[in-house]
Protein backbone atom coordinates (compact mmCIF):
# COMPACT_ATOMS: atom_id res chain seq x y z
CA UNK A 1 0.00 0.00 0.00
CA UNK A 2 2.80 2.46 0.68
CA UNK A 3 4.39 2.01 -2.27
CA UNK A 4 1.80 2.20 -4.40
CA UNK A 5 1.08 5.50 -2.38
CA UNK A 6 3.73 7.15 -3.45
CA UNK A 7 4.32 5.99 -6.83
CA UNK A 8 0.21 6.79 -8.03
CA UNK A 9 0.04 10.03 -7.53
CA UNK A 10 3.46 10.92 -9.08
CA UNK A 11 1.96 9.22 -12.05
CA UNK A 12 -1.19 11.20 -11.60
CA UNK A 13 0.70 14.60 -11.73
CA UNK A 14 2.73 13.34 -14.66
CA UNK A 15 -0.76 12.31 -16.69
CA UNK A 16 -3.70 14.73 -15.19
CA UNK A 17 -2.07 17.47 -13.46
CA UNK A 18 -1.18 18.23 -9.88
CA UNK A 19 -5.32 18.79 -8.90
CA UNK A 20 -5.40 15.24 -9.37
CA UNK A 21 -2.03 14.10 -7.71
CA UNK A 22 -2.74 16.10 -4.11
CA UNK A 23 -6.82 14.43 -4.21
CA UNK A 24 -4.99 11.07 -4.99
CA UNK A 25 -2.64 11.74 -2.33
CA UNK A 26 -4.86 12.79 0.32
CA UNK A 27 -7.53 9.93 -0.93
CA UNK A 28 -4.55 7.36 -0.37
CA UNK A 29 -3.65 8.63 3.08
CA UNK A 30 -7.00 8.44 4.03
CA UNK A 31 -7.36 4.87 2.75
CA UNK A 32 -4.08 3.50 4.69
CA UNK A 33 -5.16 5.13 8.07
CA UNK A 34 -8.73 3.80 7.90
CA UNK A 35 -7.23 0.84 6.86
CA UNK A 36 -4.73 0.39 10.08
CA UNK A 37 -7.18 1.85 12.23
CA UNK A 38 -9.86 -1.26 10.59
CA UNK A 39 -7.34 -3.43 11.39
CA UNK A 40 -6.92 -2.59 15.31
CA UNK A 41 -10.61 -2.09 15.71
CA UNK A 42 -10.95 -6.19 14.56
CA UNK A 43 -7.84 -6.84 16.54
CA UNK A 44 -9.38 -4.99 19.56
CA UNK A 45 -12.60 -6.99 19.46
CA UNK A 46 -10.90 -10.06 18.66
CA UNK A 47 -9.13 -9.02 21.57
CA UNK A 48 -11.73 -8.30 23.64
CA UNK A 49 -13.95 -11.72 22.93
CA UNK A 50 -11.03 -14.18 23.05
CA UNK A 51 -8.80 -12.30 25.69
CA UNK A 52 -8.84 -12.83 29.67
CA UNK A 53 -6.36 -10.91 30.36
CA UNK A 54 -7.32 -6.94 30.40
CA UNK A 55 -10.37 -5.80 27.72
CA UNK A 56 -10.40 -3.31 25.50
CA UNK A 57 -13.13 -0.78 26.02
CA UNK A 58 -15.57 -1.22 24.09
CA UNK A 59 -16.45 2.71 23.28
CA UNK A 60 -13.20 3.24 22.24
CA UNK A 61 -13.17 0.42 19.55
CA UNK A 62 -16.90 2.03 18.14
CA UNK A 63 -14.90 5.45 18.67
CA UNK A 64 -12.51 4.39 16.04
CA UNK A 65 -15.41 2.74 14.04
CA UNK A 66 -16.84 6.14 13.84
CA UNK A 67 -13.45 8.42 13.36
CA UNK A 68 -12.82 6.44 10.04
CA UNK A 69 -15.94 7.69 8.45
CA UNK A 70 -15.70 11.50 9.81
CA UNK A 71 -12.25 11.21 8.59
CA UNK A 72 -12.77 10.32 5.01
CA UNK A 73 -15.88 13.02 5.05
CA UNK A 74 -14.01 15.84 6.37
CA UNK A 75 -11.03 14.88 3.81
CA UNK A 76 -13.35 14.72 1.28
CA UNK A 77 -15.66 18.23 1.88
CA UNK A 78 -11.34 19.66 2.71
CA UNK A 79 -10.15 18.91 -1.29
CA UNK A 80 -13.94 19.90 -2.80
CA UNK A 81 -13.57 23.09 -1.03
CA UNK A 82 -10.12 23.72 -2.48
CA UNK A 83 -10.11 21.93 -5.82
CA UNK A 84 -13.55 20.30 -7.16
CA UNK A 85 -11.28 18.34 -9.77
CA UNK A 86 -9.37 17.02 -7.04
CA UNK A 87 -12.02 14.87 -5.91
CA UNK A 88 -11.79 12.68 -8.96
CA UNK A 89 -8.18 11.83 -7.59
CA UNK A 90 -9.30 11.74 -3.47
CA UNK A 91 -11.81 9.10 -4.60
CA UNK A 92 -9.81 7.03 -6.53
CA UNK A 93 -7.11 7.08 -3.86
CA UNK A 94 -9.63 5.68 -1.88
CA UNK A 95 -9.37 2.52 -3.60
CA UNK A 96 -5.48 1.97 -2.63
CA UNK A 97 -6.14 -1.29 -0.39
CA UNK A 98 -7.89 -2.55 -3.48
CA UNK A 99 -5.18 -1.69 -5.59
CA UNK A 100 -2.61 -3.41 -3.15
CA UNK A 101 -4.88 -6.65 -3.01
CA UNK A 102 -4.72 -6.89 -6.35
CA UNK A 103 -0.83 -6.63 -6.55
CA UNK A 104 -0.52 -9.09 -4.01
CA UNK A 105 -2.41 -11.36 -5.48
CA UNK A 106 -0.73 -10.98 -8.75
CA UNK A 107 2.55 -11.35 -6.50
CA UNK A 108 0.83 -14.92 -5.25
CA UNK A 109 -0.09 -16.15 -8.44
CA UNK A 110 3.39 -15.68 -10.22
CA UNK A 111 5.50 -16.96 -7.24
CA UNK A 112 2.92 -20.43 -7.12
CA UNK A 113 3.22 -20.81 -10.73
CA UNK A 114 7.00 -20.50 -10.68
CA UNK A 115 7.04 -22.95 -7.76
CA UNK A 116 4.64 -25.25 -10.16
CA UNK A 117 2.09 -25.82 -7.50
Amino acid sequence: MLVLAVLLPVAAWWRFGWHWALGLACGCAVAYFNFRWLKLGVEGLADRIVSTGQPRSGKGIVGRFLIRYVLMGLAAYGILTVSPASLYGLLAGLFLPVAAIACEAAYEAYVALARGL
